[in-house]
């Protein structure tokens, strides 16, 4: 028996495994978490080769769409004849002309490696690699790492090529793809699922008062009126205490004249010992217009439960419940 025909199969088989690898490889590093990546890249060099794939991602979708087209062009050169050749006889054994099995041959060959290409090439691993995308990317990294390291200056001529057009048409080309979405889509995401009914009321206020921070500034958090408790960096510990007793705030701001300097917390002053100057620790104060976001970073690096605000009308206080209160709305009972 010839072997041409199993020769065929292996090769097809090859080719078909081959581009099913390579769709796999690209539909796995655009749906893998990065963040996923990195916890695992501590332990793993598969993990690490993925991260170096996603952090150059236009070269790896040139490498994988050049493997696709690669392959398909080699079942259409190698198979479709093949079959083509194999099924033409067989079509004319129910006496069909020459010319209608030869045409009947081609389209079904075309047929049959289109399907075989299509399903078992192109959707099975797509859907694979979509369904467990890190674990598959960390599968598939190193081997994909090895075919870029071996045809990387062509891959960078290709790659040049289609961010040439990009930018002839005004598109800037990313190399790397985002981790997160932006805080736009997220609140249309939220208003979306608040509308259709999936996502209860209570968390959708929480969730787009949270959103809200990102654009919040620090003064629109502020009291409507100015003020706030505060005693002189001379005051003793038992004023420090009759304050906190009549304003109901255990942290005051301390002045010193009419700059605030500090701020002390009434347990700093029941040992008894020491004026609020000595006592008190450094207190943050921020424009009106400083964004919440970094206003609270740089309280948390800090620890300071307070900043003092300069508005338009006067100074004042925001503390981090003002900040809890507007993230976490009361709720009707």
């Amino acid at each position: 028996m010839s072997s041409g025909p199993w020769l065929t199969v292996v090769v097809t088989t090859v080719l078909i495994s081959l581009s099913a690898f390579f769709v796999a490889v690209e539909f796995a590093l655009i749906a893998a978490r990065r963040s996923r990546l990195e916890d695992a890249a501590a332990t793993k060099a598969s993990a690490r080769a993925a991260l170096r794939s996603a952090s150059e991602l236009s070269l790896l979708l040139a490498g994988a769409q050049l493997g696709i087209t690669v392959c398909t062009l080699l079942l259409g050169a190698i198979t479709k004849p093949a079959v083509h050749y194999a099924i033409t006889p067989w079509i004319g054994g129910f006496g069909a002309p020459s010319w209608l099995a030869d045409v009947g041959g081609f389209v079904l060959a075309l047929l049959i490696v289109t399907f075989l290409h299509l399903v078992v090439g192109e959707m099975a691993p797509k859907s694979w690699a979509i369904a467990h995308p890190e674990r598959s990317a960390m599968l598939l990294a190193i081997p994909m790492r090895a075919f870029m390291f071996l045809t990387r200056p062509l891959l960078k001529a290709l790659n040049h090529a289609a961010n040439w057009c990009l930018r002839r048409v005004g598109v800037d080309p990313v190399d790397e793809l985002a981790d997160t979405q932006d805080p736009d889509t997220l609140r249309q995401l939220v208003e979306h699922s608040a509308t259709v009914g999936t996502l209860d009321e209570r968390y959708h206020a929480n969730l787009t008062s949270a959103l809200q921070l990102q654009a919040l500034t620090i003064g629109e958090l502020a009291p409507g009126h100015p003020g706030y408790s505060a005693v002189d960096v001379t005051a003793t510990s038992a004023q420090i205490q009759e304050a906190s007793k009549s304003t109901g705030h255990r942290r005051l701001v301390v002045h010193d004249g009419d700059e605030p300097v500090g701020v002390v917390h009434v347990r700093d002053s029941l040992t008894g010992r020491g004026v609020a100057g000595e006592l008190m620790r450094p207190v943050l104060t921020v424009a009106a217009t400083a964004p919440v976001y970094e206003v609270l970073q740089v309280m948390r690096e800090t620890r300071n439960h307070l900043v003092v605000v300069d508005t338009a009308a006067g100074r004042t206080v925001v503390t981090l419940t003002d900040v809890l209160h507007r993230l976490l709305p009361a709720q009707p009972v």
